[in-house]
């Protein structure tokens, strides 16, 4: 017999749209996981990743769903969504104990009580604690241990990373899902959602930045040695592209969108001055051409100060130098033409376009960067239940005590 088809829904609420992906454990094969599943919808009430409509939030997770529902066959109960915004801080921390068995074996009890130890930190009122990430433990000073659990110390550490947000914003998005009829099994933040389907454990390793340029926020995510070290949102993207355009051009949005879309280009030395464009007036006045070298060094300012904000986070960090994997682009915005080499010269470092790795099944209807933030909530929800990814392969059930949202929102559950 093989084991029992188990189902993950991500949910990538995003300032321009939504993306519900479906995606099964395959029964002939328990190790893969495929995407049975694709519903895409237009956001409209989110700006910069926060719910300020929720009736228009609640419709749009509505419509996303009911997509993809209708590929997969059967009905969502529950979600796994993402969260960003530009509410989103965090820190590190460290943890101390003493081993408590008197062969000072640590177990998974120990493990736990170090992490809840690095936990105990003075944070706001009006912010809590999305994620307890463990970076490494310390055993009796010997440091780089990635799972403590049977080994023998007297005294155990943990470096933990902390990702806090504001309560109001988590609420909001949770109820978005409520109303829509839907479960919320866990929120994650989205750039560690995104890292699952895009970086290669290699690049963990060496050290990489990770850039989702989305419509709203630009999400940014630091590796190295194999852990999360830092965490940001900026809180510009594609949509800021769009407005400059927009008012530029003296066009409406939709059609600034579009613009963007097909003639973009981030690097304006890249684009010949004769090559023109068509730009539809507003309020009824005539069309007119405009060259694509102008648009290019209107986007080109905007994409720079993006990248600028975000290199700026990386530097927050003593090893922004040893970052050996470079820059990783996804998120709908990186297709844009010319911005790999504009994001190389700000960072003076390699970069390249990620897209979703990791599932089978309809692979390539989300083979595109811009739905790496949904992928990689389902790969998130999967490693998780299998007790792999960032967390301490022993300590599932730690993952679940530090992770449930019931513990922080019990009126919602």
């Amino acid at each position: 017999m093989g084991q029992a088809t188990r189902t993950f829904v991500g949910l990538d609420i995003g300032t321009t749209k939504i993306s519900c992906i479906i995606a099964d454990t395959n029964g002939s094969d328990p190790e893969g996981l495929r995407v049975v599943g694709v519903g895409n919808a237009p956001s409209e009430g989110l700006r910069r990743g926060v719910v300020v409509d929720l009736e228009k939030t609640v419709a749009s997770i509505q419509r996303a769903v009911e997509e993809a529902e209708r590929m997969a066959g059967f009905p969502v109960k529950g979600v796994y969504a993402g969260i960003a915004g530009d509410h989103i801080r965090s820190i590190n921390s460290r943890g101390v104990i003493a081993v408590s068995r008197k062969d000072n074996e640590i177990g998974p009890g120990d493990v736990q009580r170090v992490i809840e130890a690095a936990k105990a930190i003075a944070i706001p009122m009006d912010r809590e604690i999305i994620h307890v990430i463990p970076q490494e433990y310390i055993v009796d000073d010997q440091d780089g241990i990635r799972d403590p659990v049977g080994m023998s110390g007297v005294r155990l550490e943990a470096e933990v990373h902390i990702i806090t947000g504001a309560v109001t914003s988590a609420k909001n998005i949770c109820r978005s899902i409520q109303r829509a009829g839907l479960k919320v099994f866990d929120l994650v933040l989205e750039p560690l959602a995104s890292s699952h389907a895009v970086l290669e454990p290699a690049e963990r390793d060496l050290g990489v930045v990770l850039l989702d340029i989305g419509g709203g926020t630009t999400d940014v995510a630091v590796f190295y040695e194999g852990s999360i070290r830092h965490t940001a949102i900026v809180p510009f993207g594609g949509a800021n592209v769009t407005n400059d355009i927009a008012i530029g051009l003296r066009t409406p949005i939709d059609k600034a969108e579009s613009i963007k879309i097909q003639h973009g280009a981030a690097l304006a030395s890249t684009v010949r001055s004769d090559e023109m464009i068509t730009v539809s007036g507003v309020g009824g006045r005539s069309d007119r051409q405009i060259s694509r070298h102008v648009l290019a060094s209107m986007i080109e300012p905007r994409m720079e100060e993006i990248f600028a904000l975000a290199n700026k986070e990386v530097k927050k960090n003593h090893f922004a130098e040893l970052l050996g994997g470079g820059v990783v682009l996804t998120g709908g915005t990186s297709l844009m033409p010319g911005l790999s080499e504009l994001a190389e010269q700000v960072f003076e470092m390699p970069v390249r376009l990620g897209a979703p790795q990791g599932v089978g099944g309809l692979s390539n209807n989300v083979a595109g960067p811009r739905f790496a933030t949904g992928v990689g909530l389902v790969l998130h929800a999967w490693e998780g239940e299998r007790g792999e990814g960032s967390f301490p392969s022993k300590a599932v059930e730690l993952k679940r005590a530090i992770f449930d949202p019931r513990r922080w929102f019990s009126d919602l559950f």
